[in-house]
């Protein structure tokens, strides 16, 4: 599967609209408009109503535009009310020209007020002419025809009226927004805030049913006080501007006033679809802090609130231009790049803010120094929707902090939580469930030929994809949290292997690898105490093989947890020796009694003299800690013979033998129970020197 493939949730997904619609709908009303101008001058009738009526109607109208300038909002959010009610006042009143004159001053005067909003003005203007004329052609079809010189007055409405009102407002209602909404909603379908408008247009309607007939009746019998109407319309659109308020409250973290997840969602939708129209690139950078939580547990959560105010702040501040900062919860942010030129570039951004939040913190008068780790997820490079760029962003995150990298950029081949590798999990579950997963042997000889003791590798053979390898398929199982449940199955085999063999007389420690995650488990120490018991092998037979990165996480319980391993008698080791962080600092902090030199130092040692001094560093700094000393990776004679000159205790690699399964490890032990493993070089020797001893001796 491509980096690119991303299955987007049917219930978000939704046809984009096409760009043309604004330029139709202006278009439309504009032909419809000149039209229907033509139609009514040449008839002779008058466009607005004059005298006290006309004048009374201006008066309110202009009341109406003051209030949609002071509420600082887009029209058809905040002031759906007051001016609709007018409008369709007017055209039951005096039809459909009057009403579009009042929709267009209406209109036209806040985008003047506002400034910069003429392309949304004239759309919105647009729409409003379309929805007049649908309610005004409904009425037509029911008999009502009214114009300036016939307006069809209250004292006229019969009864059956009613109907023939709600049909005109809901006609009105139903074609504004609806072409409002395709025009102007993201493809992720309608946000939180116009899933709200919508419902708050139903009640909008109830409003026009009732304030649009009293309006009619006061401008026929008191157009002079058609200005008061100014209060009730007033009302309604505050009512429904503090129903936004609430809604759009909703949608930011109460701690930092930033924006939470939700609207980052809905905003990275809106990002998505401008940049696939323009051809463009968008990111999103997931932000974590490391070891937060010791700070609250140390400091109280009041100090933790005030030290997220600060990291908020510092985060609003180290913003590049456009970009958005959202909480996700806790210690975790999120920041939008609507544009980004590359890759590179959004992951420099990305280490630019951990930077910025890395700087050192005061939290009354305690200075504070927080790391953080970030993942960086590009569209359309990485996914092509909102969750799925957050989703993997996610991925990348983690693997920052795993990595101890600062920031990484997702990668699809370190992603557990593709289609393939879901499937490829879902089948090493079933092996698991099954016993399908074997566990090879390979020795660890020292120089004098004795077998130090045997590491137990995990080996799968899928049944269609044949073997996989062990760096995929460990690595699903840690991201998925798999992984104490294969390290139960690597334990439970690998001492009743143990078991098997100490009952043939074969008394050779063997070596299994854990994971962090396994060391942090509560009652990991424990559960591997009472394996042990019921296979019946001493504790002194288990070998547990850690990384320095169990103290990453969290340093105090992975020492409880390696205490009380080293209290029931289980030897620890320390793999990958200086591949991690602070190597130094860390082996003074584990209970271990070996170490192993990793393979990436020992394959060169005979041709690199930097290498070559790294290892002669770490044998002379673990001797005079008491470790044993094993070099992993030898694979020719040259290499064991620099390493028997340094001093090192003990080799591992396919010089002395590969990995084996069970049956051949056993055949193994037994022919060198005896005399030990010797290399071929050795006993071709031994052999060449045998004649010239007994001539010595003749």
């Amino acid at each position: 599967m491509k980096p690119t493939d991303s299955a987007e949730p049917a219930s978000r997904l939704r046809r984009v609209p096409p760009p043309a619609l604004p330029t139709v709908c202006v278009t439309v009303a504009a032909v419809s408009l000149a039209a229907g101008v033509c139609r009514v001058i040449g008839a002779g009738h008058a466009v607005f109503p004059g005298r006290a009526v006309g004048w009374s109607l201006a008066v309110l109208t202009g009341l109406i535009v003051a209030h949609l300038v002071a509420l600082g909002r887009d029209r058809w959010w905040g002031g759906t009310g007051s001016g609709a009610a007018l409008t369709l006042a007017v055209l039951l009143l005096y039809g459909w020209l009057p009403a579009v004159l009042i929709s267009i001053a209406v209109v036209l005067l806040v985008a003047t007020a506002r400034r910069h909003r003429w392309r949304q003005a004239l759309l919105h203007g647009a729409v409003d002419i379309l929805g007049i004329g649908a309610a005004g052609l409904a009425l037509a079809v029911c008999g009502v025809v009214s114009t300036v010189e016939n307006p069809w007055m209250p004292d006229e409405w019969p009864l059956t009226a009613i109907p023939q009102v709600a049909l005109a407002a809901f006609l009105y209602l139903a074609v504004t927004r609806a072409l409002l909404w395709y025009s102007m909603a993201p493809r992720a379908g309608l946000s939180t805030i116009a899933r709200t408008a919508l419902v708050r247009q139903a009640l909008v309607g109830g409003a026009l049913l009732g304030i649009a007939p009293l309006i009619a009746v006061v401008a026929d019998h008191a157009p002079l006080l058609l200005p008061l109407f100014a209060v009730p319309l007033i009302a309604l659109d505050s009512t429904l501007w503090i129903a936004r308020a609430r809604a759009e409250e909703q949608l930011r973290d109460p701690l930092t006033g930033l924006p939470n997840r939700q609207w980052l969602l809905e905003r990275t939708w809106s990002a998505l679809d401008e940049a696939e129209r323009a051809g463009t690139r968008s990111a999103l950078v997931l932000i974590d802090l490391d070891r937060f939580r010791s700070v609250n547990d140390t400091l109280g959560h009041l100090a933790g609130d005030r030290l997220l105010l600060q990291i908020a702040e510092r985060l609003r501040l180290a913003l590049p231009r456009d970009a958005e900062a959202a909480r996700l919860g806790g210690d975790e942010f999120a920041v939008l790049l609507p544009t980004a030129d590359s890759l590179t570039g959004a992951q420099r951004v990305a280490r630019s803010l951990v930077a910025a939040l890395g700087s050192p913190l005061d939290l009354d008068g305690l200075t504070l120094v927080l790391e953080a780790s970030a993942g960086v997820a590009v569209y359309p490079d990485h996914a092509l929707d909102a969750e799925g760029l957050l989703r993997r962003a996610d991925v990348a995150m983690y693997q920052a902090k795993r990595d101890r990298s600062g920031v990484e950029v997702y990668e699809a081949r370190r992603d557990g939580n593709t289609p393939d590798r879901l499937g490829l999990l879902g089948d090493l579950r079933r092996a698991l469930d099954a016993g399908d997963v074997e566990l090879h042997y390979q020795p660890k000889v020292g120089f004098d030929g004795h077998v130090e003791g045997l590491e137990a590798l995990v080996r799968w053979v899928h049944p269609e994809r044949g073997r996989v390898s062990p760096d995929e398929f460990i690595a699903i199982a840690e991201s998925s949290g798999l992984m104490p449940r294969l390290t139960e199955y690597v334990l439970e085999t690998a001492l009743a292997q143990v078991a098997k063999w100490r009952a043939m007389g074969l008394e050779v420690p063997v070596a299994v690898n854990v994971s962090p995650r396994d060391v942090h488990t509560p009652g990991f120490a424990g559960s591997v105490a009472a394996r042990l018991a019921r296979h019946g092998v001493p504790a002194g037979a288990l070998q547990l093989e850690i990384t320095e990165h169990v103290l990453l996480e969290d340093p105090q319980r992975a020492a409880d947890t390696l205490a009380g391993l080293t209290g029931h008698g289980v030897k620890m080791s320390l793999d990958d020796f200086g591949t991690g962080y602070s190597s130094l600092v860390h082996l003074r902090r584990l209970p271990v009694s070996e170490l192993k030199i990793d393979r990436s130092f020992v394959a060169r040692l005979a041709i690199d003299n930097e290498d070559a001094e790294i290892v002669r560093c770490t044998l002379d700094l673990a001797h005079s800690l008491g470790l044993l000393v094993v070099a992993e990776g030898v694979e020719d004679d040259e290499t064991w013979e620099r390493l028997r000159d340094l001093g090192c205790d003990a080799v591992q690699g396919w010089l002395v033998a590969a990995a084996m399964p069970p049956d051949e490890t056993t055949a193994w032990l037994r022919l060198r129970n005896e005399s030990g493993w010797h290399r071929e070089a050795d006993r071709v020797a031994a052999t060449a020197s045998a004649p010239a001893e007994e001539d010595a001796v003749t």
